[in-house]
């Protein structure tokens, strides 16, 4: 207490007012996965984040940071998906970089093309940029001009035809052109092969080492050496490490993140790194992360190029039972972005249906289930699952993506992989992380306070102010806030063996409330009011 010694007025500050709990956010989401590149914008080092959790908050800084769209990669795709769909904080985790950069000990296919005043000397150094190519042909062609004719140098004279100044590269795969780039030079600017090709080309680099002012030589050049193999990404990899901060490890520390999403572990499978029996170590991984964490949900993918009758039998064989998790079904279709050629690919939809869980948590509410909402950026479906075949995947937990004409495609499921009835549904396991999560972080001051009546009352008063605002938001059933939720912490909660272990109980109970999964309208005839 302050000691008062001589006559006079003092002013004390007494801390009596309320401590707002104020909500969390709720969808910031972490991708791990595949990527082009890996890079620190602020010194360009190469590969210097990968596994190590970056922010990102739109998809210009993610190309900034891991490349654009490349083969041999969904996560490029699923975080574009996430960013149109609705989404605007995420993580990303490259456990590999599929560009030219890989830091592996791989070494990139080279093809040297000769000028034509010196055919023993390189005039320009072609290089792979990335591994998607790997065990296929790849060429590039060089073709130069019908150079134009000129003036007569005297009259009577023929013209004497100009040197051509620009050519055409085209890089072919397996015979196939894949990308033609027309105009490009040797020397300074913009149509400079080095830049042309560091800018617009996914396959190849180029570096010219002779003198700009030279032309290559027409002709077909096949890479050649290099060594592209790259180890498999394992279940290790997936799990990181926490004191080097990589991998699901390096996602502890942030505990802001509460959407998991790994679309890569299907590129893994379908090339055969892996078996089934390693997506579902993968998987049962990442729920065991969540489980952990316990704020933190994860959005599963099921394998490609199921049926439904194949993805049930699936479900039974992996026979996960968390309530931190879901699983979406089938693969979506969208713009093939990875290829000069347009046309579309098959992704997982996670990346997409996270994006979903994003915008709805902003315009309606964590408490709104996730589902019967449109899934931008998506032109098609895998497979256009059919009532009967629906019947059969809903209660084993696997949410559906449907088309249906005239209102587009959509999320028509919305439950998790809980066998507890009391958990069956998304919303409300992600409406008790957010509530948890904000009283844990909103009452961290009551900790080392002393624990009597005065302490008890101010911390129900405070858990009651944040639990009427949920309900005003729709979150909570009932139509007062007597209905919706109680707090108890009392003499009863706290008897004295509790606090002489240090121990404050404070007891609440809540009512969310639970999506209309089941819409039934019962009719029948009426013979009127006077029958």
């Amino acid at each position: 207490m302050p000691s008062y010694l001589s006559p006079g007025v003092y002013m004390e500050e007494v801390d009596r007012g309320t401590k707002p709990i104020e909500a969390v956010g709720t969808a910031v989401a972490a991708f791990i996965g595949y990527t082009e590149k890996a890079v620190d914008v602020r010194n360009g080092t190469s590969n210097s984040l990968k596994g190590k959790p970056t922010l990102v908050t739109n998809w210009t800084q993610y190309v900034q940071k891991f490349g654009g769209f490349v083969e041999g990669a969904y996560t490029p795709d699923s975080v574009y998906g996430y960013f149109a769909n609705g989404g605007s904080v995420a993580y990303i985790v490259s456990l590999k970089t599929l560009g030219i950069s890989d830091d592996t000990g791989a070494s990139p296919a080279k093809a040297g093309v000769a000028s034509i005043q010196d055919k023993k000397k390189n005039l320009i150094e072609f290089a792979s940029k990335t591994t998607a190519t790997t065990g296929k042909k790849v060429e590039v062609e060089i073709k130069t001009p019908t150079p134009p004719a000129g003036k007569p140098e005297k009259e009577g004279e023929a013209p004497k035809d100009l040197a051509p100044t620009s050519f055409t590269v085209v890089i072919k795969v397996d015979g196939a052109a894949i990308e033609t780039f027309d105009g490009v030079t040797t020397g300074k600017g913009d149509s400079n092969i080095t830049n042309v090709l560091q800018t617009k080309s996914k396959l190849l680099t180029a570096e010219v080492v002779g003198k700009a002012e030279l032309m290559p030589v027409d002709g077909s050049y096949a890479l050649e050496g290099g060594d592209s193999k790259i180890s498999p990404v394992t279940l290790a990899d997936y799990q990181g490490s926490v004191a080097e901060r990589k991998g699901l490890g390096g996602l502890e520390p942030l505990d802001d993140v509460t959407m998991l999403i790994v679309p890569d572990l299907m590129s893994s499978y379908q090339a055969g790194e892996i078996d089934m029996k390693g997506v579902q170590s993968v998987q049962q991984s990442i729920i065991d992360y969540c489980e952990l964490m316990r704020y933190c949900f994860a959005i599963l993918d099921a394998p490609p190029g199921l049926m439904p009758q194949e993805l049930k039998e699936w479900r039974n064989t992996v026979n996960y039972d968390t309530t931190r998790a879901a699983v979406y079904y089938p693969w979506i279709e969208i713009a093939d972005m990875t290829s000069n050629k347009g046309g579309t690919r098959l992704v997982p939809p996670s990346g997409h249906v996270a994006g979903v869980y994003a915008r709805t948590d902003g315009t309606r509410g964590v408490h709104k289930a996730p589902a019967n909402e449109i899934m931008r950026a998506t032109l098609g479906l895998e497979v256009n699952v059919t009532k009967g075949e629906h019947d059969l995947l809903n209660p084993a937990g696997i949410n559906v993506i449907r088309s249906f004409p005239g209102r587009g495609i959509r999320i028509w499921g919305a439950r998790t992989l809980s066998s507890d009835a009391s958990w069956r549904y998304i919303n409300v396991r992600r409406l008790f992380n957010m509530m948890e999560a904000s009283i844990e972080r909103g009452t961290q001051w009551v900790v080392f306070e002393p624990n009597d009546q005065f302490l008890w009352s101010r911390v129900s008063r405070d858990v009651r102010a944040f639990l009427t605002m949920v309900w005003r938001t729709g979150a909570l059933f009932g139509t007062s806030p007597d209905q919706a939720f109680y707090v108890k912490c009392d003499a009863e909660t706290n008897p004295p063996e509790a606090r002489d272990l240090g121990q404050l109980v404070v007891e609440i109970g809540v009512a969310p409330v639970k999506p209309a999964e089941f819409v039934i309208f019962r009719i029948g005839q009426w013979s009127g009011p006077g029958a």
